[in-house]
Parts: C-alpha cells; sequence; structure tokens
C-alpha cells in the first residue's frame, strides 16, 4: 500500500517538470551546502594542523613575539630567543628535554637554477635523536644527517617530486649551492602534507649559523613534556620562567607560549564559526524550500480537485488522500535531499583536491554516512511536514463540489 502512494507520488511529481524541480530549488542549495561544509571540515582541520609540523601532542612550543616582519616562525623579532633560554627550559620541571632550532631563508642553486627555501637546524649529540622523534622527521630516500655532517644536507620531499623550480628531480648524492656554499643531499625526507617541512632544507646547527652569521639566536625552541598530565603546569612553570629571564610583566609577554592542544582548539573555534554561519545560510535556504513545497502542493490540490473528487467518489477515505498528499510532499523533500547531497559530495571532493593542490597535502575526503542517511530522512521529514496543510485540504474536498 505504501508503495503504491510512492509511485503515484513519483508519477505526479515527473508531469509537474519543471515546477517540481524549482521547488526542489531551495531544499537541494541548503542540503548541498552543508553536506559539503562538514564533508570539507575534517579535511580542512587535517590539512591545517598538518602545517604546524609537530606531530608529538606532548611538545610544547615557544617562540619569540613582537613579530616585526614576515619570515619563518620566531624570526624577525626585536628580542629573539637565545641558546641560553633552551638550556633553562631544559631544566623545568616536568620538561623531559628542550631543543632550540635556528630557522631562515635562504637562497639555492642546482642544475643553475635558483630558488628561496626555509633552512632549519638539527641539532648535535644526544638531542639529534630527540629533534627526529619530536617533528617526526623521516626518510624516504637516502639517510639522516648524522654527527660530522658539516657539508651534508636532507631535503624535504617536494625537493624530489617537484620539478618544475630546478628543472629535475634532486637526489641523494647530488651537489646544491646554498648561500654561495656547497653541500651534498644525503637524504630526502617522507612527504608530511606539510608546506613548510615538505619544502624545508634541513642542516647541522653549527653550519647553518656559520651560513647566516648567527651565534647565539634561537628562532623555536621545542619542549617535550614527561607525559600529559604535566603539560598545563609545564606550561605555566616555562611562562614564568620566561618572564622572568625577559623580564616582562603578566599580559605583556614578548613571546608565545603554545601547545598542540591550543592549536587544535583555535582551528577547531575558526572552523566552528565558519560551520554555524553557513548552517544558518543554509537554514535560510531550506525555509525557503519548505515554504515553495507549501505553494506547489497547495496550487497541486487546486488543479487536481477532480482528480480528488474522482478518488472519493470510488471510496477513497480522507486518510487515504491525506496520504497521498502527504507522501508526495515528502518526496519532494527526499529528491531535493539526495540531489543536494550528491552535489555536496562533489563540491566536498573537489575542495579538498584544492586543498591538497594548494598546501600539497594528501588529506582524503571524509564521507560521513550517519551524515547522509540523516540528512535524507531529515529532508524527507522537511518535506512531509510542509505538506501537511495542503494534505489535510485536499482530504476535506467535498467530492460534490470537486467533481462539479
Amino acid at each position: 500500500m505504501i508503495g503504491d502512494y510512492f509511485t503515484l507520488a513519483l508519477k505526479n511529481l515527473k508531469h509537474r517538470g519543471i515546477r517540481s524541480w524549482l521547488t526542489l530549488l531551495g531544499i537541494f542549495i541548503g542540503v548541498m551546502a552543508v553536506v559539503a561544509l562538514i564533508s570539507l571540515s575534517s579535511g580542512l582541520k587535517t590539512a591545517i594542523t598538518s602545517q604546524f609540523g609537530v606531530e608529538n601532542m606532548e611538545v610544547i612550543t615557544i617562540q619569540a613575539g613582537g613579530l616585526s616582519g614576515y619570515g619563518p616562525p620566531g624570526s624577525g623579532v626585536t628580542e629573539p630567543l637565545t641558546k641560553e633560554d633552551a638550556e633553562a627550559i631544559d631544566k623545568v620541571s616536568g620538561v623531559d628535554f628542550a631543543i632550540g632550532r635556528v630557522i631562515s631563508s635562504a637562497r639555492i642553486e642546482f642544475n643553475k637554477k635558483t630558488g628561496f627555501v626555509y633552512m632549519a637546524s638539527i641539532p648535535e649529540g644526544n638531542n639529534l635523536k630527540n629533534i627526529y622523534d619530536t617533528i617526526g622527521l623521516e626518510i624516504e630516500y637516502g639517510r639522516h644527517l648524522k654527527e660530522g655532517d658539516l657539508t651534508k644536507v636532507v631535503l624535504g620531499y617536494n625537493f624530489y617530486e617537484n620539478t618544475e623550480t630546478f628543472g629535475k628531480r634532486i637526489l641523494p648524492g647530488d651537489k646544491v649551492t646554498i648561500n654561495d656554499q656547497n653541500f651534498e643531499v644525503v637524504g630526502i625526507a617522507k612527504k608530511k602534507g606539510s608546506f613548510i617541512l615538505d619544502n624545508m632544507i634541513t642542516m647541522q646547527e653549527d653550519p647553518l649559523r656559520d651560513l647566516l652569521g648567527e651565534d647565539d639566536r634561537v628562532d623555536v625552541i621545542a619542549a617535550k613534556v614527561r607525559s600529559p598530565e604535566l603539560m598545563d603546569r609545564a606550561k605555566e612553570d616555562i611562562e614564568k620562567l620566561m618572564r622572568r629571564r625577559r623580564d616582562v610583566e603578566v599580559g605583556k609577554e614578548n613571546f608565545e607560549v603554545s601547545t598542540p592542544e591550543a592549536t587544535l582548539e583555535m582551528v577547531n573555534t575558526i572552523l566552528g564559526g565558519v560551520q554555524a554561519f553557513i548552517v544558518i545560510i543554509a537554514s535560510i535556504s531550506i525555509v525557503v524550500g519548505a515554504i515553495g513545497i507549501v505553494n506547489t502542493m497547495t496550487t497541486s490540490v487546486l488543479e487536481r480537485r477532480r482528480e480528488i473528487g474522482v478518488m472519493k467518489a470510488v471510496g477513497a477515505k480522507n486518510s487515504q488522500i491525506f496520504l497521498q498528499f502527504f507522501t508526495e510532499s515528502g518526496l519532494l523533500g527526499l529528491v531535493g535531499g539526495i540531489v543536494g547531497v550528491t552535489l555536496g559530495l562533489l563540491i566536498g571532493q573537489v575542495g579538498v583536491g584544492v586543498i591538497n593542490s594548494f598546501l600539497g597535502s594528501e588529506v582524503p575526503l571524509d564521507i560521513n554516512f550517519f551524515l547522509i542517511i540523516g540528512t535524507l530522512a531529515g529532508s524527507f521529514l522537511i518535506g512531509s511536514i510542509s505538506g501537511i496543510v495542503p494534505a489535510m485540504n485536499a482530504a476535506k474536498q467535498n467530492p460534490v463540489e470537486a467533481l462539479r
């Protein structure tokens, strides 16, 4: 019986043609916006957080504040961090170790072509393995830097994958010129999906300082905490230490101490605001679509008065007439939902592709099947509710007047 209602409803919708599609416009635009947004949000969050380059959730990052220009993290500041700051943070209770890194831009030449890249230092001694574990630096081709590699470098994956800048791939064993000094490439890092890390060159700290003419400056300090439970306490202790060392009061800090959780919270807050805005716009579209369904079904009742009279004359009950029009309006919402979900997923796929292309990441499209099922059920429900009043009007039709 229910199948008959849907079959007849589908025939009536096909008969109305362009009017049915115009009625669906508001519904599928709203559904499309919601599905596309939710599909993109997870991938966008993963892509953004991957750009920070810290996989270890127990790492606190310290940078100098007061930026005076553009450049790598911690650079161009009026009061930079120092090696002594890193040594002091290393002694903070709850901190397993602290590593200071020098990060700067440099000019690289290869295959008679020139490019500009970021350079990052790798500390020597026991901290060499610590920094690899902290930033999750793995090697795709070749090997890691080791002690004594003063004239050797490791390149990010894009130097191997992208041949546009230098005309060909750079491989382990190749020679590159950085700020007019020659270095041998010993390794290519695994792809991280980070625009920064995949385009970065790492070398030992001493040759990088010589290259830049720097002696004591540190751009970023990474402090590894002994356990997640100690993160908040360690962060507070580091902030107190840095205020004393830099002689600043609370609220006037010229440095930043951040945790991965804070970074994720910031990203979630931004994405949450965007989601709320899109949902509001999508809701307005869905309301407009629901009004369109009410209008279309009301018009349909007026146009089909004779059909309703015939149905009642041959014994159709009021409840059956009501269910017929109720099903038609629900089907309108469902079809709008199907079209919206399909277009939303297509937009999501294109959007993820654009994100991957822009950031050099490999984030997959997150398809939430519960979201899709819930959206389709909601679309049918919205359509059905919108059709209640027209369906009641149809059921109340007097068969004699309808046939007149």
